[in-house]
């Protein structure tokens, strides 16, 4: 019973992470007009969140089993409220940004820490129970952008931040309660790697955005070559360290290669880009703040229903056959977007296809990732995270980027559907390399 508790508790603590996300977006383009901001500008404070994410999960699993996981996810909880909290009182659109940084800190813990709390509890149903808290997430979105459409119309934009604060509350005090205190494995955590990571992703994040700017022709390409840099050292420091950040004999496995290279892309086509859909509803279809929440709840639905089918019959299907499944079903979903369709009952099937594939290929991938080294469950699902996060935050970074330069919104959102379905389809054969099955690794 108490196993049962504890996944709900921790399930409680992604859901939260996925409703900021998926809220924000929907009040996008109120707080865009609200500060009289660029698109460019503003889409840093969806960027920022998935750079926070991204630079936060590879360090998490390693700080989880220094200090133990009830205390990783509980401080994490505590950064993410008062990210949330600050975010609400941000007097202009610096300080949101950077206060969203703070917020996506804490939410970049949640994943790690929770998968290696749910692999602990359920040992002999693992690809099971990690399965099923794949469906958290999309649960999570359909609240996200619905609750989120309310807020905004009724209450204003700010009211998106203060409604993560007693939830949030809520599951710091369930945690403390119900989590067990759980052993400690000792060793040291690579600062220098943690900070080659993060600067490393930052340099090259803001050298994506400066792009945009034709009076900074130099900087960004400055930024680009020093991000470069940073790589490198990272990559000669983590072979050297005692106990890296990344892990580089995993690093060096072809099948891990190609899960990550595939989560990259994965992250592009149904992270990043999706957070800019409500942006999308509002230019070219001119909808609501409401009607733009209601537009994600098919594919939330979809990813709910497919991620609890997949989950329920993974050892049986294995791992391959759901993300082909899955893929194609968003590379479809994504052509289908490109053509602009005018009939809106075609656009929530469309998203419903989306959520469909994108929940048949989440239970599948996870557990192919942690197949390959079960006994480090939280580290590997941080540095799939991070892979799958820097993925979303360079498409939201393109996105911008491209939607900047064409100056139309149905033109360059068409351009980036297609380029994303293209590459995704590309990169399936990498689907074949990684683990098959449980307990098949080659």
């Amino acid at each position: 019973m108490l196993g049962y508790l504890i996944f709900a508790t921790v399930s409680v603590a992604l859901m939260l992470s996925s409703i900021a996300a998926t809220s924000l977006v929907v009040a996008f383009p109120t707080i865009m007009a609200a500060f009289s901001v660029p698109i460019i500008i503003a889409g840093w404070m969806i960027s920022i969140y998935q750079l926070g994410l991204t630079a936060t999960m590879p360090i998490v699993g390693k700080v989880s089993d220094v200090l133990g996981k009830k205390f990783t996810l509980m401080t994490c909880l505590v950064l993410f409220i008062s990210g949330s909290m600050f975010c609400a009182l941000s007097p202009n659109i610096g300080w949101l940004i950077f206060f969203r940084l703070i917020q996506a800190i804490g939410g970049g813990g949640f994943m790690p820490a929770a998968v290696g709390i749910v692999a602990e509890e359920f040992p002999e149903s693992r690809q099971k129970a990690i399965g099923l808290f794949s469906s958290i997430f999309p649960i999570g979105q359909i609240i996200g952008p619905n609750l989120g459409g309310w807020l905004v119309d009724s209450f204003g934009w700010r009211s998106v931040f203060w409604v993560n604060v007693p939830i949030g509350l809520a599951a710091l005090i369930l945690a403390g309660l119900l989590l067990r205190q759980d052993e400690k494995k000792g060793g040291n955590i690579d600062i220098p790697g943690a900070l080659l990571v993060g600067g490393c992703l930052a340099l090259f994040m803001l050298s994506l955005t400066f792009m945009g700017y034709g009076n900074m022709a130099k900087l960004p390409w400055i930024m680009l070559f020093l991000a470069f840099v940073l790589g490198a050292l990272l990559l000669r420091h983590e072979t050297k360290a005692i106990d890296p950040i990344l892990d580089m004999e995993l690093l060096k496995g072809k099948p891990f290669v190609a899960a990550n290279v595939y989560n990259f892309v994965y992250g592009t086509a149904v992270i990043g880009v999706f957070s800019l859909i409500p942006t999308y509803a509002t230019s070219v279809y001119k909808m609501g703040a409401l009607e733009c929440g209601l537009l994600l709840t098919p594919r939330s639905v979809g990813m709910i229903i497919s991620s609890i089918i997949t989950s329920l019959f993974i050892v049986r299907l294995g791992y391959h056959r759901p993300m082909v499944v899955g893929s194609l079903a968003t590379v479809v979903g994504l052509f289908s977007m490109s053509l602009e369709p005018q009939n809106i009952t075609l656009l929530y099937l469309i998203m419903a296809l989306l959520g469909i594939g994108v929940g048949t290929i989440a239970p599948a991938a996870n557990n192919a990732c942690i197949e390959l080294a079960p006994q480090q469950a939280a580290t590997i699902t941080g540095i799939r995270g991070m892979f799958r996060q820097t993925g979303g935050a360079v498409s939201v970074t393109v996105t911008t980027l491209v939607l900047q330069k064409t100056g139309d919104m149905a033109f360059g959102f068409s351009a980036v559907f297609t380029g994303l379905a293209i590459i995704l389809l590309a990169t399936m054969p990498l689907i074949f390399m990684m683990p098959k099955s449980p307990n098949e690794r080659d």
